[in-house]
């Protein structure tokens, strides 16, 4: 499947080391004001060869709308995006062309299609992860229209967490940092990886606000379920918490319990989220992203062959796929978020009737 979301959705395509990459955005209600400027300013959030923490592949991820907007607004058809690859060296990857990368994503594709991309991964690798930015930069414009806001940023890596979470610092950050105390300490744990010619994980930390009670689909597509769903679906995630996550496993319910009162809650162990439906608090999610795989350590591996052997890969990779991770979470959470806010219109008959009385 190459397609996401119900009422509010996009499918994506395109390879790493392929002509073009793209996604075509679909239920997008007619009139929305379509700002180019900002859907190009979130892909260059995203885009490689920025500084010495990311990948040196440079690509300028200038976006290209094709379908559905007229005179700057949605028209209510698919819009179509492309962004042209412009910077593949895809000689670099001749020496694994039938050798399998530990940890990569070339083991289980070759056994299910049967078929070989080795260019940069192909369709596995992170650069189709652009598409889903500019799919998110299109929600985020509908959600603006309704004061909810996604914002993002790095809360831990290699180990090192934040001890506090400033959603305004990250726009300073070369790592998208959320907590300026230990920024220096988490870049030079990257820098050491990098030197050592490995990687390092780290956890992003997605922040949604201003969003209503009531989003979310009982029962089997609950506002946290998809929330997972769309956040496991992102290159080398290995995690996903809401609210307090796995903490709360260890808590007593005294403890866990947000109690109400007129004003709201007056805490948020639940991540906004209860019984799948949000709550009106804000919506907290972990994302936790293992070590780059693609690595320039000596490593045992197998060839298409089944041959045991020894090898080294060449080719430009990022020392903590987490930094530019965290921008495609807050992507896809403004993507899930408009989903379930196109959803969540006909669940009364009085938003029904009202809606075609007028």
């Amino acid at each position: 499947m190459n397609r996401f979301g119900e009422r509010f959705s996009f499918s994506t395509f395109g390879e790493s080391h392929g002509k073009a990459l793209g996604c075509i955005v679909d239920g997008v209600p007619a009139g929305l004001e379509i700002d180019e400027a900002f859907i190009q300013s979130e892909l260059d959030r995203r885009k490689p060869g920025q500084n010495a923490y990311a990948t040196a592949r440079k690509e300028g991820d200038e976006v290209e709308i094709l379908s559905g907007v007229f005179e700057g607004k949605s028209t209510g058809t698919p819009i179509a995006m492309v962004i042209y690859n412009t910077n593949q060296k895809s000689k670099d990857y001749t020496n694994i062309r039938d050798v399998f990368r530990p940890g990569h994503a070339d083991f289980t594709y070759w056994h299910k299609y049967g078929i070989r991309d080795y260019r940069g991964g192909g369709r596995s690798s992170a650069r189709e992860t652009a598409a889903r930015v500019a799919a998110g930069a299109v929600a985020k414009l509908m959600l603006k229209e309704l004061g909810i806001t996604c914002n993002s940023g790095v809360c831990e890596v290699a180990g090192i967490s934040s001890k506090s979470f400033d959603f305004s610092y990250p726009k300073n950050s070369e790592i998208y940092a959320l907590d300026r105390d230990v920024e220096q300490a988490q870049k030079d744990a990257i820098l050491r990886a990098k030197e050592n010619h490995d990687s390092v994980g780290g956890v992003a930390l997605v922040n949604i606000s201003g969003v209503p009670v009531g989003l979310g689909e009982p029962m089997y597509y609950k506002l946290d379920g998809v929330l997972a769903d769309a956040m496991m679906g992102i290159n080398a995630v290995k995690g996903v918490e809401i609210g307090d996550g796995i903490q709360s496993a260890k808590t007593f319910g005294s403890q866990n319990n947000d109690p109400i009162r007129n004003s709201g809650f007056e805490s948020n162990h639940s991540g906004g989220i209860l019984g799948g439906i949000s709550n009106a608090d804000d919506i907290i999610i972990k994302v936790h992203f293992k070590p780059t795989p693609s690595i320039f350590k000596r490593q045992h591996t197998i060839t298409t062959q089944d041959k045991e052997i020894d090898f080294s890969l060449k080719g430009r990779h990022d020392p903590c796929v987490a930094v530019r991770g965290s921008i495609v979470a807050e992507s896809m959470a403004a993507v899930v978020i408009a989903d379930m806010v196109l959803l969540n219109m006909g669940r009364k008959m009085e938003a029904v009737k009202s809606y075609y009385k007028n």
